[in-house]
């Protein structure tokens, strides 16, 4: 039987990152649409992130992304987020939309190129110095288009002097963490496809360089659980970039197409200790609210990831080893589709009262009127969006 003190101590001490570029205008190739109230500028967004931590009680923290969250003084906006219940988390570096990267940042064949490309992750940990960042997250838009474009292993040898001097760099206390995908925007061949390729990196860098799992980020029918548990095994996995795709990378809500998957891989999470604190994982969400608006949506993927967790700790641990061990193979699956088929939600509304919140952190969002004041207030300026 599971002890559910224990399941509701665990949603309690639950730590689910937002990202601030979240919180503004975000879209696709083709299209960004604006929404009133956006916020104009990182100061702004952390006003917005402290409306979801005050009706989930599990986000507290917000990841940063370098340019656009820039400011004249990153210790203020420090002050700022802890000022409204937050901290700073992932500092997001961004090698992607100068001119100068068509062919690549840290893997250019321009040893000028990777310079100002090595330049801009360097200052990504300065920032984290100032704020009190712990995790440096890199993802690559590296890769080429045509065969013979590039030469394949000599990328790899570029890619990996830029990473082992950004973990020289890093205090003791910080964290390089590497993101994989698949393909987009480099057709023919990605230089950090697939979390083998990240783990390769990682395993020779040592302890300060961890994967990231994005979930949008793998080939259709890919095993996602199966990486977690292996990284896992490993201890090296730092976090998760929480979305859902139906097919590219499409960063809708997590959970939005696939929730049996969501439960799947925080069976594994849970049942590989990926939960507890000292394992380090950082629950993040990475996901773009173009026709949706932008708060209450966040709300929902932090309930998501939420239900599914709640879910992912009901198995019955001792039955489902009973079952494995037996080989019993239908009433393993039995377990694990006893949990995944229990409606959590009670269980939720339960904890959120019990942690002084309303049951239901969407309808407490609608009634705190802040979506009415900030399509009232900010108007003018320019709002935040992926250029700014």
């Amino acid at each position: 039987m599971t002890d559910l003190s224990a399941v509701k101590a665990a949603l309690k001490s639950q730590r689910i990152e937002t990202p601030s570029w979240a919180y503004g205008n975000s879209g696709t190739r083709f299209k960004v649409f604006a929404q009133a109230g956006v916020p104009r500028d990182p100061y702004e967004k952390l006003d917005d992130a402290a409306q979801v931590q005050a009706v989930t009680g599990v986000a507290p923290v917000v990841s940063l992304h370098i340019p656009w969250d820039k400011v004249a003084d990153y210790a203020a906006l420090a002050a700022h987020a802890k000022d409204r219940g937050l901290v700073l988390g992932a500092i997001n570096s961004n090698v992607f939309q100068d001119d100068d990267y068509k062919l690549g940042s840290v893997c250019h064949p321009d040893a000028d190129v990777r310079r100002k490309a090595l330049a801009h992750l360097l200052e990504c940990v300065d920032i984290m110095d100032a704020t009190g960042s712990r995790d440096l997250k890199l993802w690559f838009a590296d890769g080429t288009n045509y065969p013979g474009q590039d030469d394949v292993s000599a990328r790899q040898d570029r890619l990996a002097e830029a990473l082992a001097a950004v973990c020289e760099r890093l205090g003791d206390d910080q964290r390089m963490l590497l993101e994989y995908k698949l393909f987009e925007p480099a057709f023919y061949t990605t230089d950090v496809p697939d979390w083998g390729t990240a783990y390769a990196h990682c395993l020779k860098l040592g302890p300060k360089a961890q994967v990231v799992v994005d979930t949008g980020h793998h080939a259709p029918g890919t095993n996602i659980e199966f990486i977690v548990a292996v990284l896992l095994r490993e201890q090296k996995l730092g976090g998760f970039d929480f979305n859902s795709r139906f097919y590219a990378d499409d960063d809708l809500m997590v959970g939005a197409a696939d929730p049996f998957q969501l439960f799947r891989i925080m069976h594994e999470v849970v049942k590989n200790g990926g939960l507890a604190a000292e394992t380090g994982v950082a629950f993040m969400l990475d996901q773009c609210h173009n026709i949706e608006a932008k708060i209450p949506a966040i709300v929902r993927s932090v309930m998501n990831v939420q239900e599914a967790t709640a879910k992912a700790l009901l198995v019955d641990a001792a039955a489902l080893t009973a079952a494995q061990r037996a080989g019993d193979v239908l009433e393993a699956n039995s377990v694990l589709m006893d949990a995944y088929n229990t409606d959590v939600r009670p269980l939720l509304a339960e904890v959120r009262e019990e942690l002084g919140l309303h049951p239901d952190p969407v309808a407490a969002y609608r009634a705190s009127g802040w979506q009415e004041r900030i399509v009232a207030g900010r108007v003018g300026g320019q709002q935040a969006g992926w250029g700014a």
